[in-house]
């Protein structure tokens, strides 16, 4: 298409940014730092419970 220069989009808020970056702004960057960070964290508590689940399950029997 004609006029469209090369882009792509924040992965944060959507605006149209440069094909070579990620983010449009360190605070998108930030958001989405915390956001992996939240995401971690829930899924080693979530390994925590299920290890937690299969020792129980062992010791019972």
């Amino acid at each position: 298409m004609p006029g469209i220069i090369p882009h792509r989009h924040c992965v944060v808020c959507g605006k149209a940014i440069e094909a070579d970056k990620m983010y449009c702004s360190d605070e998108c960057k930030e958001v989405m730092e915390k956001e992996k960070k939240r995401q971690r964290n829930f899924m080693v508590f979530m390994f925590a419970i299920l290890l937690g689940l299969l020792v129980l399950m062992f010791l019972r029997i």
